[in-house]
């Protein structure tokens, strides 16, 4: 299962266990938690999207912030430019060219590639790695992305071993597919997986591997059912020896640095160093929203306007309602009209103004009228 259900799909505890009992050390370990940070931040979710807010009377409730998808967009654009339809793959041989221009077209590759690329730059890391259906004998470019990837062999030149790991369904049921791109020939036992009583432990886990002189690719397919147990599926064939001395697969990743994690063969993402502008870009745009088009606009008034009622330990005010829109014999009455205070509404008497009927804005109009009074006696009393 995904960590949010079927939607997403990241590598479950038993694949991890399964290749730790092989002998592996699992990067993905370190750089998984900022992978899937960097996965929210392209979705646009998050604590920073959906979060709690608290009005004036003390009460709760949930706030779901607006995006563009800014992180998404920088990603995106960059695929675009990179992979589009402008771009050729030549050799030296015409004749490769025209297989491999034929090839491509026939399995939609560079469609494919550029959402890779996409999401290479946004986790940090993305591959692409052949796929071989023996009984078409057909060859096809499977896609990952950094989720799905686990180096098992690397230094300063690159990955030279590989591990993917994805979903499948096999008689309508769904399995992990663990697919290794290994060196070397070796022995392995299909047969034992993590909850087998003969599966080996971590010591002599050696005995699953073991490298001759031929340095060739062989892929190593194992599956694995929602509970961990290993699959036998028809049709699969457990170890495939390519013959092939060159790798069979290919990492992409953005040429920034990873100062994450230190000495890690996975790459960072391109926005790993500007989630504040991503911030500053949504916080903008939800803001342009919510002042603009739906008028949450603030209006501040003057304290006088208002009286205040204990509520419990709370000191809170008392606001203006429907009822409060007619007011008796046309005056102002603060017996009568609670959202304003009597003392305010006798001041203006005092100073001989004028107190006109409330029309149909009711309190509004009151509001402005006595703001504007304010203003008029202030001006009356120092003779400017």
């Amino acid at each position: 299962m995904g960590a949010n259900g079927l939607d997403e799909y990241w590598v479950p505890e038993h694949v991890k266990d399964y290749l730790r009992k092989l002998g592996f050390v699992l990067p993905l370990d370190d750089m998984e938690p900022w992978i899937r940070s960097w996965d929210d931040w392209m979705s646009a979710r998050g604590v920073f999207y959906d979060y709690r807010d608290k009005d004036g009377m003390g009460r709760v409730y949930e706030v779901h912030r607006r995006s563009i998808h800014p992180a998404m967009r920088v990603c995106r654009e960059w695929g675009s430019l990179l992979l589009n339809e402008e771009v050729k793959v030549v050799c030296e041989n015409q004749k490769a060219t025209d297989w491999i221009n034929s090839f491509f077209s026939s399995t939609n590759f560079m469609n494919a590639a550029q959402a890779t690329v996409v999401r290479a730059f946004g986790l940090g890391t993305g591959a692409w790695a052949l796929w071989i259906d023996l009984g078409k004998r057909k060859v096809r470019i499977r896609h990952y992305d950094a989720r799905m990837v686990i180096p098992l062999s690397w230094d300063e030149d690159g990955i030279t071993e590989c591990a993917f790991v994805t979903r499948a369904f096999y008689r309508g049921k769904a399995v992990d597919q663990l697919q290794m791109h290994l060196k070397g020939s070796m022995t392995f036992s299909a047969d034992l997986s993590p909850s087998s009583p003969s599966t080996p432990s971590p010591d002599n886990a050696d005995a699953l591997l073991t490298s001759e002189s031929e340095e060739t690719y062989r892929i190593v397919t194992v599956c694995f059912d929602h509970e961990g147990n290993e699959l036998a599926p028809v049709g699969i064939l457990p170890i495939y020896d390519t013959g092939c001395p060159f790798p069979t697969f290919g990492i992409v990743k953005p040429a920034v640095a990873n100062t994450r994690v230190d000495m890690s063969p996975y790459g960072q993402s391109v926005f790993a160093d500007a989630v504040d502008a991503v911030q500053a870009v949504d916080l903008t745009f939800d803001a342009l929203i919510n002042e603009i088009d739906l008028s949450k606009m603030r209006v501040f008034l003057s304290d006088v306007l208002f009286d205040r009622e204990t509520d419990g330990n709370k000191n809170v005010t008392i606001p203006f309602g429907k009822q409060d829109c007619k007011l008796p014999q046309g005056h102002v009455d603060g017996r009568h009209h609670p959202g304003v205070r009597a003392s305010a509404a006798h001041q203006w008497s005092d100073r001989g103004l004028p107190r006109g009927p409330a029309d149909a804005r009711g309190p509004h109009r009151l509001r402005h009228q006595l703001l504007r009074h304010e203003r008029i006696a202030r001006v009356r009393k120092d003779g400017n």
